[in-house]
């Protein structure tokens, strides 16, 4: 099973260690947003990078597709 959730990027901060990146569910704004907030999780999320290029990839205010699928258990 996997979970398909739906977050904005809300801050993205440089450090003297990095990059911090702060997301926030969508709550409203569009039909998909609605149902994304209606059914998937809620909180916030915190990533962090010290890659410039991939921090780059996010723009505050934009929104991304996160999902999230079992991986497999070592043998």
């Amino acid at each position: 099973m996997s979970v398909r959730a739906k977050f904005k990027l809300v801050r993205r901060e440089e450090g003297s260690e990095g990059f911090s990146l702060k997301f926030e569910p969508v709550t409203s704004g569009s039909p998909e947003n609605d149902q994304f907030f209606k059914y998937t999780p809620w909180g916030e999320l915190k990533l962090g990078t010290i890659n410039a290029e991939a921090a780059r990839e996010f723009t505050v205010g934009d929104e991304y597709y996160l999902d999230f699928t079992p991986a497999p258990r070592p043998s």
